[in-house]
């Protein structure tokens, strides 16, 4: 990593549940990249989660109940604000994301200072589940629209926070599911943060759990959002005409 990379100060942040197939390997590859602090959530897994990694160098949170991806996100989120950090970079825990990929996302972010940024993820018809792409790209174009301009993976969880955003954005604390991760990106645009993205590869692990996203009822769920939040902007045609003209901000 560059010297302007070696001065911030970031944790990574992995919502775990259930995890105990990818969740050893995951985190030392994550600890050879030093971060300022690495941040479990588990949130009440069943199986032995917590246990394989809880000696490793990590803040470990165990969630007192089952909170969903958005609760155990806002738990971590929490935890690196107390600690006063520049960025906090969001992994999941199955093993779809190549810890390799950390030192892109903080090059971009140093380019493109409070943005949030996204790992893209490219597209491989052997291996990706259709029914999550069509997914995907539906909810892409209706969280574009409504944060006003092009947005190319709006359901990647790997991303970038940068700390200054997350203070202010306690009332999406009450957000479900996959819901925030859509949401926080057009509350993010209304404050004038927006996402820039770099382009990572998806990994299915052979030997994973069932994916948590459900992608009929997790779309109606943030197409149910977005909606109320386009009521809020009149339908934001001027969104939707950046959209479709791929004019961003």
């Amino acid at each position: 990593m560059t010297e302007h990379v070696q001065h911030l100060k970031w944790a990574v942040l992995v919502p775990a549940y259930n995890e105990s197939l990818t969740i050893f390997p995951l985190i030392n590859n994550i600890l050879e990249f030093q971060p300022t602090q690495l941040i479990v959530v588990n949130d009440c897994s069943t199986d032995n989660t917590a246990e394989l990694i809880k000696k490793l160098p990590i803040t470990l949170i165990n969630n007192p109940k089952n909170l969903g991806k958005a609760g155990s996100l806002w738990l971590g989120f929490e935890k690196a604000i107390d600690l006063d950090l520049d960025i906090v970079i969001t992994i999941d825990g199955d093993g779809q994301h190549d810890p390799k990929d950390i030192s892109k996302l903080i090059e971009k972010y140093i380019q493109k200072k409070n943005n949030i940024i996204i790992g893209s993820r490219k597209r491989n018809p052997e291996t990706q589940p259709f029914a999550r792409y069509f997914a995907n790209k539906f909810a892409n174009f209706w969280v574009s629209w409504a944060a006003g301009y092009r947005i190319s993976d709006s359901q990647s969880g790997y991303r970038v926070y940068p700390i200054s955003l997350l203070k202010t954005i306690e009332p999406l604390k009450q957000s479900q599911g996959f819901v925030f991760e859509s949401e926080v990106l057009i509350e993010a645009a209304w404050q004038g943060y927006y996402s820039d993205s770099v382009e990572i590869k998806a990994i299915y692990p052979e030997e994973r759990r069932a994916s948590h996203f459900k992608p009929f009822q997790d779309i109606m769920k943030i197409t149910k959002m977005v909606a109320s939040r386009l009521f809020e902007q009149n339908m934001n045609l001027r969104g939707l005409y950046s959209v479709i003209t791929n004019k961003n901000q």
